[in-house]
């Protein structure tokens, strides 16, 4: 297990968890916002916690928005970490532009009425046969924590419903991503995590 795996320092996220479940797989995980060592890796890590107007904010400050698009090798984002793969979300006063690899907003879930945040554990349904979802039972459950998200489209590898569906997990090229949080979801979670590691 030689691999480099790298999670991005972003300044805003909590990566004590993604990194202990990479460690509890046997990988060494490294934080870094250095170019060298971001594009060095074999696999990387977008963790994101907070809002995406200051996950945008601290992306551009640390100079990470520019890096992230050079990026060749395959990426997962978690949780803020996907929606800002996607082009822009409306989580904020004002629409925030993001990163734009995946053709597709985040917006505020429509949850028909079921209260926000959409948080626990919920069912995931694939939408088609992915490595990345490899020997997880079918409607397996995740863990979530959030009120905005991406809906369903070419891009979604899984789905959740709450009050609606939406993308639970999205992939465009070599960028991956995750509504929901594996790192705490327990054994799925980390199945998730180490199918992504040897993808």
């Amino acid at each position: 297990m030689n691999k480099q795996t790298v999670i991005i320092d972003t300044g805003c996220a909590n990566v004590s968890s993604v990194r202990f479940a990479v460690e509890r797989l046997g990988y060494q995980a490294t934080l870094s916002r250095d170019p060298d060592v971001v594009l060095g890796a074999d696999k990387l890590f977008l963790p994101g916690v907070g809002t995406a107007s200051e996950a945008m904010k601290n992306l551009t400050e640390r100079g990470l928005v520019d890096l992230v698009k050079q990026v060749e090798q395959p990426l997962l984002g978690i949780c803020l970490g996907m929606q800002m793969l996607g082009t822009h979300s409306d989580e904020g006063d004002s629409p925030v532009e993001c990163l734009g690899h995946i053709p597709a907003p985040t917006k505020l879930m429509d949850t028909a009425g079921q209260p926000l945040p959409h948080m626990g554990w919920n069912r995931v349904a694939t939408v088609n046969d992915h490595p990345l979802f490899d020997g997880i039972p079918a409607g397996s459950h995740f863990y979530f924590v959030h009120s905005y998200a991406m809906p369903v489209g070419d891009y979604t590898l899984a789905q959740c419903h709450y009050g609606h569906a939406f993308s639970a997990a999205i992939n465009q090229g070599n960028y991956y991503g995750v509504q929901f949080h594996p790192e705490r979801s327990g054994k799925v979670g980390a199945r998730l995590i180490q199918n992504f590691l040897e993808m």
